[in-house]
């Protein structure tokens, strides 16, 4: 463990994920730390963007001189010099999962319920996408709603309640060892009968000139995260499915005018969501068949969007003070090149009817998976369905020995 010299200080939301995992992880070791909130705190806001040299991202960290934003688990543990020690580590795990979003959780939730010993690792914050999604209406059970960070802690706490250990690391690698499966971490290397892929899926990004260098300085890839920073300003919103449009209307609390650029010539949003956004006529204006071109900066910081409006084949430019990017999903299975898992041609994994992957015991569900339907629900439900399998898989090789 580091020195820490001074008082560990996080400063964030209540309503961000990030900021959240962060603290779990310093209450978990014992760390007392200043937590400074910006939605109460306008100075926060202020100390945020001078630490931060100007980058509005949450949650950020100093520990002694040493300043992060948005740190993973990992390199939030290696600045405090803290070396994660498994006494189970030396023997053969039942099944480690690789992911703590709704499908693993609830995957977890039955195995460990059958006396299954399982491990996860979870390289981001726990309740994945989830975790970060502002509401969530569209949950069976909750007739209202319910929040996604109150739905990944509940998920979460419910595994743990069996028995579930969710442990902070990511997985690099995995390889067949025949009688049991290698899977690389930043934990050490880990033997287990049976693997779930649950790793889901990340943010798209637009490929365009200033994308890039305006991240955190403008351009943004989560309204829930960032979308505070904007109060009485003007932003853009890019996309034209159910999170571009989604994501727009909760934007409506913090900004004075969106601008939503659609790609095509119609949404591609549910008609439930469509309706919601005609509500919000007085603060979005729809721009479709808009391309985004370019995002424009100067000083550091976002100032426009250069588009091109392709009914009229002309170029159109936006003044805006940011850029939240909603464009769809791409897997995270980056980790799997090189191994025997096949993936499909958008890199998502190929599974059997029992969700078993090209690798015996290797299973995946979510968002990952080829063929996800990428919604809440489908997930809980193949994480349940992939702990039946991999309970069954289990027992087959017991059977074998």
């Amino acid at each position: 463990m580091i020195n820490i010299t001074e008082p560990i200080l996080v400063i964030g939301a209540d309503w961000c994920g990030d900021c959240t995992r962060v603290k779990q992880v310093l209450d978990e070791h014992k760390l007392k730390y200043e937590y400074r909130n910006i939605e109460e705190d306008s100075k926060a806001v202020e100390a945020l963007l001078e630490m931060g040299d100007g980058s509005k991202t949450i949650p950020l960290v100093k520990i002694n001189n040493t300043i992060m934003q948005e740190p993973t688990n990992t390199e939030l543990l290696r600045a405090l010099e803290i070396e994660e020690n498994h006494e189970s580590d030396s023997e053969i795990i039942d099944t480690v999962m690789i992911g703590a979003g709704p499908a693993a959780l609830s995957a977890a939730i039955y195995t460990t319920r059958e006396d299954i010993k399982t491990i996860l690792f979870e390289k981001g914050v726990i309740g994945g996408l989830a975790a970060i999604t502002d509401w969530v209406d569209n949950y069976p059970g909750f007739p209202e709603g319910l929040a996604g960070l109150d739905l990944a802690e509940s998920l979460r706490k419910q595994a743990e309640r069996f028995g579930a250990d969710i442990r902070l690391g990511e997985v690099l690698n995995i390889s067949n060892e025949g009688a049991y499966k290698k899977l690389e971490t930043t934990d050490g290397d880990i033997k287990a009968r049976s693997v779930l892929i649950a790793t889901g899926s990340d943010y798209k990004k637009l490929g365009i000139p200033g994308e890039q260098e305006y991240f955190a300085r403008g351009v943004h890839y989560c309204a829930t995260c960032d979308g505070a920073f904007y109060r009485e300003k003007r932003l853009v919103v890019v996309g034209g499915g159910n999170s571009a449009v989604q994501e727009a209307i909760f934007l409506t609390r913090f900004a004075s005018k969106i601008d939503l650029l659609v790609r095509g010539e119609n949404f591609r949003a549910s008609e439930v969501l469509q309706h919601e956004l005609e509500k919000h006529k007085d603060k979005i204006t729809v721009h479709f068949n808009t391309t985004t071109d370019e995002i424009l900066g100067e000083n550091n910081l976002v100032v426009g969007v250069k588009g091109t409006n392709k009914q009229r084949d002309e170029q159109v430019h936006i003044e805006t003070d940011g850029v939240f990017v909603f464009i769809g999903l791409k897997p995270n299975t980056q980790f799997l090149e090189g191994s025997s898992i096949e993936l499909d041609e958008i890199g998502m994994i190929k599974t059997d009817g029992g969700l078993q992957t090209a690798m015996p015991g290797v299973f995946a569900a979510g968002d990952v998976r080829s063929g996800a339907t990428m919604q809440i629900a489908s997930a809980t439900g193949e994480g349940a369905t992939a702990a039946l399998m991999i309970r069954k898989y289990l027992e087959d090789e017991a059977r074998k020995q």
